[in-house]
């Protein structure tokens, strides 16, 4: 059977990184094999009354750490290869910032833009019970999340009908994460995988000795930067580049068009006026450009593609002008343009590393989760306690006196949003400084070979101290 390319390149990018692992065949085949698949067919009723039989899966690709962990997507292209290969990444995603879960992946093969929110509530809410019954969710087993096509408005279906069809659990909405708030959600979580790549983004341009090595400017400031995708990651990692970064947007492209201006674009007025008219097209002041495709080939320092994988092929890659790609999407570089870029001399911030921040703050929702509370409560006031001593015994020992304004900047205790952000941040700097002294050591050529090469070694260091591999 013909694989798909995507599927192709995955297997790829592990082997190459496994030549330089010098662990033994056996437990490579164990580390690469996905290890629990279903394939659901099953009837959902639309608003007319008629009957439509939908396609599903849910891979469930290591088991070395339990929860499973993945995203849910709603696409048209879904497929058993795709679904495989990202539950794939997903492990060795985890295994590369440290978050205890193994790999996983769940794909619905609909429209997201076509169905209509009953039917979208059905939906989930029937897959939701499918998984239920062939044991592919619970918060101890497979923990899902959202991906491209849903959102909390689906994860707060899936927890509600998980609740229902398990009320003897005692923490039952640790069964998915990316819920509102409201349910036991997490503050951050949403602009979490956006927020991530900005700080992977960061992360590399920030490191000078590595910038200078490949012949790149450091910092973030002035790149002239093109963004595809205006979704949850691609408009979040656009909006914190131009806010934080000080990044000059000049290229936005989403599936409809794109929009083009040299002298840059407000990301916000861009989303809001999608947001309002639901097309690019019109936008004032920047050029509209119908095969939005054409914008990644356009002249700009930073090439952010956050939409869908297997975007830059062997058929455009020789066509890309952007110095650095950074890979905010799962998989948006395929194996054949990967090789044609390194050696036309481009930078590329791996999506193994550049997407892991959604996993990371959904490891922490799991865990307020299980815990049954949250981060802020157990630690704020005492923080603010604290600070508020160090500042009396200042005063005292100095005569001064700081102003009541200053004072409450001062000793603020976290909210949990920040705690979060902040640990989200810790997780991207110490997972750069990871891959870059990989790198070095191993004398691997590229970021992405040299974050595969660290998430091999970390799953099979637990296989070997479960003793499954001696």
């Amino acid at each position: 059977m013909a694989r798909s390319r995507f599927f192709t390149s995955v297997n790829r990018y592990f082997d190459r990184a496994a030549a330089y692992t010098g662990l033994e065949r056996g437990l490579l085949d164990q580390i690469r094999t996905c290890n629990s698949i279903i394939r659901l067919r099953f009837p959902v009723k639309d608003d007319d009354g008629s009957i439509h039989v939908v396609e599903a899966y849910r891979a469930e690709h290591s088991f070395h750490r339990l929860p499973t962990k993945g995203g849910i997507r709603f696409s048209q292209h879904v497929n058993l290869d795709e679904t495989i290969a990202l539950a794939a990444l997903m492990t060795f995603k985890c295994a590369l910032v440290g978050v205890p879960f193994g790999g996983a992946k769940g794909g619905v093969r609909v429209n997201p833009r076509t169905i209509s929110d009953g039917f979208r509530e059905r939906l989930t809410r029937r897959y939701t019970a499918e998984l239920v019954r062939k044991n592919f969710i619970g918060p101890n087993v497979d923990v899902p999340a959202p991906d491209y096509g849903t959102g909390e408005r689906e994860m707060a279906w899936i927890a509600d009908t998980y609740q229902n069809l398990r009320m003897n659990e005692s923490n039952p909405y640790a069964c998915v994460t990316g819920k509102p708030v409201e349910m036991q959600g997490i503050p951050g979580r949403t602009k979490a995988t956006g927020l991530g790549v900005y700080y992977g983004i960061r992360c590399c341009l920030e490191d000078v000795p590595e910038m200078e090595a490949a012949g790149v400017d450091p910092g973030i400031q002035g790149k002239r930067t093109i963004v595809q995708g205006l979704g949850n990651v691609g408009y979040h990692a656009a909006s914190f580049l131009q806010r934080e970064g000080r990044a000059i947007i000049t290229g936005i492209a989403e599936f409809e068009g794109g929009l083009w201006n040299e002298h840059g674009l407000d990301v916000e007025e861009v989303y809001q006026y999608r947001k309002q008219h639901g097309t690019l097209e019109g936008f004032p002041n920047a050029q509209f450009i119908q095969n939005s495709a054409e914008l990644l080939e356009y002249p700009c320092d930073l090439l952010v593609p956050a939409a869908l994988e297997s975007q830059i092929t062997a058929e455009n890659a020789h066509r890309i002008q952007a110095k650095i790609i950074a890979e905010a999407a799962n998989g948006p570089v395929d194996e054949d343009a990967n090789d044609i870029l390194l050696a036309a001399g481009k930078l590329i911030i791996p999506d193994l590393y550049l997407n892991a921040g959604g996993v990371t703050v959904s490891y922490f929702e799991w865990l307020k989760n299980r815990a049954g509370v949250s981060f802020d409560r157990m630690i704020s006031r005492h923080e603010e306690l604290m600070k508020g001593e160090l500042i009396d015994e200042m005063e005292l020992l100095t005569g001064a006196r700081v102003a009541p304004d200053q004072r409450k900047r001062l000793i603020h205790g976290p909210s949990e949003e920040e705690i979060v952000v902040a640990a989200l941040e810790q997780t991207m700097i110490i997972a750069w400084k990871k891959i870059t002294q990989c790198r070095r050591q191993y004398e691997i050529p590229d970021y992405r070979t040299a974050g595969f090469v660290l998430s091999i070694k970390a799953v099979a260091q637990t296989y070997k101290t479960q003793g499954i591999f001696p």
